[in-house]
């Protein structure tokens, strides 16, 4: 593939963007290649090359590049009629009203710009209602870049993990492993009254998909109950996508006290959202003193494509599809996996999925899970899968990205760039797409 105006794009972006990138997750080696635009599953770049596109904006893009018509009519509808206006619009009640109809623990949603923004302020929210200013949260996980959970360490030995975070902040958060139900009694046991809150993703999606062992969150549910803190679920990357409309809490099982979204609760344009019982969140301002405020939220064009997208997923099988085809994806990585890398790991679920690069794995995989990693004891792989995001953090990182990532932008697959991100499926994905995807997976493994 010619990549060369991409490679100018780059050279100019350096002189004015640090690193040449806006988020440092697009930096790639040697550079990164330019979109131009995207078709439905796929994306063109700068010099013409087309990929099948399993980024999909790292989750928002549930439709795929070309919103279908009622979606691109309500964005264009709203657009049209102004900008934005610095108070209220019918549309955001109208998202508001639809995610309390499906998610199980929202009755009252505060929208704002970012899934980042969506935790800062849930943090907030927890520490103002239980009067405790300690949060726990999972090794290796991430919640967005905020000061409170941009933190290493273990347990209550921890330090900030970017320079220009003050060591305090760092020593209100706990952190335990994921899965690790031992640790997790532990911090209780010697911080129980000083805890506001557990936050985690229910299912890791920033490192590499990993699943909850069997009664995991139902663990956290119960200690947080027992010790009067709260249970946070960052649904920014499974909201809506995981256990469709009631997302991942409702295919669980298990209903937290804040959600935080982001992502595909708002169609694809800049959003986040906290959602809960409303006794707790209307202790944001101005129904209560908990500070909150931001010039764009609730904006009508990001609340209209919201709206519209899951409507539209509501009233087209949308979830149906996009699961049909994950599951025909993993499921064919599976059996490559065990002819060519038995040492690798399938995970993922619904219209999630990752290849996870472990190192160590049994030769024979009978017994296995058959798409995607579940963490059921009796899989023949249990032992060797990742049961946290220390665990993905220790697989072959580097041969993912150097030498994996870039074999398949060759063959016409554009994958997140690093071990750790979820690839995702989108409606405008076809049986073809996944067959091709497959094949390409066979050539560079």
């Amino acid at each position: 593939m010619n990549h060369e105006q991409s490679r100018s794009l780059y050279d100019r972006a350096l002189s004015v963007l640090p690193g040449g990138v806006n988020s440092s997750v697009r930096a790639t080696q040697p550079y990164p290649f330019f979109i131009e635009r995207g078709d439905g599953g796929e994306i063109i770049d700068a010099d013409g090359n087309k990929y099948i596109d399993f980024v999909m904006g790292y989750g928002p893009l549930l439709l795929g590049h070309s919103l279908p018509e009622p979606v691109q009519s309500s964005v264009q509808q709203h657009a049209s009629q102004g900008p934005m206006y610095g108070a209220p619009t019918e549309v955001e009640v109208e998202l508001a009203e639809f995610v309390a109809r499906h998610v199980p623990s929202v009755e009252m949603t505060r929208f704002v710009n970012s899934g980042t923004e969506a935790t800062v302020s849930a943090v907030r929210l927890a520490r103002a209602y239980t009067g405790r200013d300690k949060i726990v949260v999972m090794q290796g996980g991430y919640h967005g870049a905020q000061e409170s959970t941009l933190v290493e360490g273990s347990g209550t030995d921890t330090h900030p993990s970017s320079p220009g975070i003050p060591d305090s902040f760092a020593e209100h958060t706990l952190t335990v492993p994921f899965n690790d139900e031992e640790a997790i009694h532990e911090v209780f046991e010697h911080h129980g009254d000083e805890i506001a809150a557990v936050m985690t993703e229910p299912i890791l999606g920033n490192y590499g998909i990993v699943h909850p062992i069997d009664g995991y969150h139902e663990t956290l549910r119960d200690l947080t109950d027992e010790h009067d803190s709260l249970l946070i679920f960052d649904e920014v990357i499974t909201g809506f996508r995981v256990g469709g409309l009631q997302c991942a809490q409702g295919k669980l099982g298990v209903t937290p006290d804040i959600t935080t979204f982001g992502k595909i609760v708002g169609g694809g344009f800049p959003v986040g959202a906290i959602g809960g019982r409303s006794e707790i969140i209307e202790n944001f301002t101005p129904a209560g003193d908990v500070f909150q405020s931001g010039t764009f939220s609730g904006h009508p064009v990001t609340m209209a494509a919201g709206l519209e997208t899951l409507r539209y997923a509501a009233e087209n099988d949308v979830h149906e599809h996009v699961n049909e085809l994950g599951e025909k994806l993993r499921s064919g990585l599976t059996d490559i996996l065990a002819d060519q890398a038995p040492e690798y790991t399938v995970v993922g679920t619904d219209s999630m999925f990752k290849t996870v690069f472990t190192r160590e794995g049994p030769s024979n995989r009978d017994g296995h899970c058959e798409a995607g990693c579940t963490q059921q004891e009796s899989c023949s792989r249990y032992d060797y899968c990742p049961k946290n995001g220390m665990d993905v953090k220790q697989t072959e990182t580097d041969r993912w990205e150097r030498l994996f990532w870039q074999g398949m932008k060759e063959e016409g697959v554009f994958l997140t760039a690093n071990q750790f991100e979820s690839q995702f499926i989108c409606n405008a994905h076809t049986e073809s797409d996944i067959e091709t995807a497959l094949e390409a997976y066979k050539a560079v493994l």
